[in-house]
């Protein structure tokens, strides 16, 4: 049987991410040799693409993938997704440019997809692990996820996060024609499909640091789509819209 994480691939999306990708990127790249990253850039405006091909013809295992527009975080993940399964990449990592996700757990992932096809990186399994969020925004999030447990059915408790390692059998298995949100959202939807095929989950804990650098992509309609989002999936559940 292959190694699962033989291969592995980061999916990094950015837009205004100048500040941050020259620190990041080499952080992912020391945890692991076999680690190769995926910058998926969206025009931004303060050149971050442009210094994601400068960074890549210095180092061989930084991609770039570049895209006309800001078309949303989902997208640029199922872009990213798509690259990864058009070439022999074992498992593909979520994960924000912003340090939200410090590359230091990315050992941890690799430790558990040996044994599972879906790691999350989980904010909420040994309590309440956030670093410098304001209180109504960690409210906000804690009981978007008690209510998307509830709601979905599905045994996560941190189904909202961005911090993820993906076996490439389950992106295979996923239809991304049906992936129809982004943000907070789309990790739930990804997550729900993954559960309703029949996949091996595993959370595994970390702690969440909000960005230093840079400006938030947190909006209003991100929210309110996740909260109509969810009973759309348990209905399309119900009506067994889901295939193992």
């Amino acid at each position: 049987m292959s190694d699962p994480a033989g291969k592995p691939l980061v999916v990094l999306p950015t837009y205004n991410e100048i500040e941050n990708l020259p620190i990041i990127v080499p952080q992912i790249l020391e945890i692991d040799p076999r680690i190769e990253v995926l910058i998926v850039d969206d025009n931004s405006p303060d050149g971050t693409g442009r210094l994601a091909d400068e960074m890549a013809e210095k180092e061989g295992r930084i991609k770039v993938l570049h895209r006309r527009k800001k078309q949303g975080l989902g997208m640029a993940y199922i872009a990213g997704f798509k690259w990864a399964l058009e070439r022999d990449y074992t498992c593909v990592f979520e994960m924000d440019a912003d340090f939200s996700h410090q590359p230091k757990y990315l050992a941890d992932f690799l430790n558990a997809i040996q044994d599972n096809d879906l790691v999350l990186g989980s904010r909420y399994l040994t309590g309440v692990n956030v670093i410098n969020w304001p209180m109504m925004r960690l409210l906000l999030s804690y009981f978007a996820n008690l209510y998307t447990r509830i709601i979905t059915g599905m045994p996560i408790k941190d189904a909202t996060g961005g911090f993820k390692c993906f076996r490439r059998e389950v992106l295979e298995a996923i239809d991304f024609h049906q992936i129809k949100s982004d943000g907070y959202a789309f990790q739930v939807e990804m997550s729900f499909n993954a559960w309703c095929k029949g996949f091996r989950i595993k959370e595994i804990p970390i702690i969440f640091y909000d960005r230093e650098m840079g400006t938030s992509k947190m909006s209003k309609g991100i929210i309110s789509e996740a909260i109509f989002m969810v009973w759309r999936l348990r209905l399309r559940k119900l009506f067994g819209l889901y295939k193992k």
